[in-house]
């Protein structure tokens, strides 16, 4: 299985005539955020493939020519807070960043993703019951504590995040948030798990 996985930044050979040509074998796209709805939209009509997505602490309503407001992009599955099985892989999300605004959208405290983590775990346990493991990816906007995170606020990681991967061992966290390039500042083996900043796009070979 090939996936491509998109964060942060819009891609000139992805947002182009070419996304066939380079990325049409793909068998699903998953997105960490902070991307226009409209990039998303062009992405699954080109492709035809399974798509899943979290929001960033950027998104927000996008306004078309057409006028229509986008708050969400159509034909991807919003991943935040649930797991799903698509072609034998297990996938589960959570949206957004550490909260550096009052009231800002897609910003949590570390108190209020582990609430969320928490909320989630039922079904992990449900899929090791039925799937022998618990989660294959986990998708995420921003990085864990101390992998691939900044030491400002607005980039400081989740530790929930270190905990789910010790609790429940997924494969892969696929995450985005932080623009950070070469392959050694951004994949890091944590306990069982691969942890990749995609920011701005990956090809992962399961």
């Amino acid at each position: 299985m090939k996936i491509l996985a998109v964060s942060d930044q819009v891609v000139e050979s992805i947002c182009s005539s070419r996304i066939r040509e380079r990325f049409g074998d793909v068998d699903m796209v998953i997105a960490c955020g902070d991307l226009p709805y409209s990039y998303l939209e062009y992405i699954v009509t080109m492709l035809g493939v399974p798509c899943f997505f979290v929001h960033g602490n950027h998104d927000q309503p996008e306004y078309t020519s057409g006028g229509e407001t986008l708050t969400r992009p159509g034909g991807w599955l919003n991943l935040d807070g649930q797991t799903v099985r698509v072609k034998g892989v297990l996938l589960g999300g959570l949206e957004g960043s550490i909260r550096y605004k009052p009231y800002a959208p897609f910003q949590y405290t570390e108190r209020e993703m582990a609430y969320k983590a928490w909320f989630m775990t039922p079904a992990l346990l449900m899929n090791r019951l039925f799937y022998g493991r618990y989660l294959d990816i986990l998708v995420t906007h921003s990085p864990p504590f101390g992998i691939h995170d900044g030491k400002d606020l607005p980039h400081q990681g989740f530790k929930v995040l270190l905990t789910l991967m010790a609790r429940f061992r997924p494969r892969y966290l696929l995450h985005g948030h932080k623009h950070v390039y070469g392959l050694a500042a951004s994949q890091t083996h944590y306990l069982n798990t691969e942890v990749i900043n995609v920011c701005p796009v990956r090809v992962i070979e399961w």
